[in-house]
């Protein structure tokens, strides 16, 4: 198609290409002397038009797609938008509750320790009252003791050493008579 300027309309041309160029040769149209009507190529404004309808339906189908396929996009991106979502809220579920967790553990743990220490501060306090019990009773047995050696031995030192007998020079100690009076019996007053 030769146009006003000697232009070739191709294949590489758009619809919307076409139509712009209607107008412009519409405005740029003279107008017919002594009349506002302009004047134009019948023909040329007609060979466009048409051209810019045939092409009208391959671009109609065009854009469909291109929304088709920006509508599967988007669904696309929405399901893995969701997907991550998804991900993203389980993990922080399993984060809180792993941070629940480990704060009923440390509270746990606290309580426990807690508790041994106590139990372990009584069965002390305990072990040492046996201890002391124990170590009175000792006591009580050895000033028992104590004061029975020392009331022996001050009987020891009061009572007079047996004469010396001649019997017992070179003889059998348990044969001399008196002997048994030579010891001495620490319960007897």
């Amino acid at each position: 198609m030769n146009g006003p300027g000697g232009d070739v309309a191709g294949d590489d041309i758009d619809t919307e290409t076409l139509v712009r160029r209607v107008i412009e040769i519409v405005t740029n149209a003279r107008p017919m002397p002594l009349s506002t009507t302009v004047r134009v190529e019948k023909d040329e404004l007609l060979e466009l038009l048409e051209d810019a309808l045939e092409r009208l339906p391959d671009e109609l189908r065009h854009a469909r797609w291109m929304l088709k396929e920006r509508e599967e996009f988007l669904a696309k991106v929405e399901r893995e938008a969701a997907e991550i979502l998804d991900a993203a809220r389980a993990r922080a579920e399993r984060m809180v509750q792993r941070t629940e967790i480990v704060r009923t553990a440390r509270s746990v743990a606290t309580t426990t320790v807690e508790e041994a220490r106590e139990m372990a501060r009584r069965l002390r306090h305990e072990a040492e009252d046996y201890c002391d019990q124990k170590l009175a009773s000792f006591e009580i047995v050895l000033e028992r003791t104590l004061k029975t050696v020392q009331a022996g031995r001050e009987k020891l030192r009061l009572t007079p050493p047996p004469p010396p007998d001649a019997r017992l020079v070179g003889g059998d100690l348990g044969a001399a008579e008196g002997v048994d009076e030579a010891f001495f019996d620490q319960d007897q007053p």
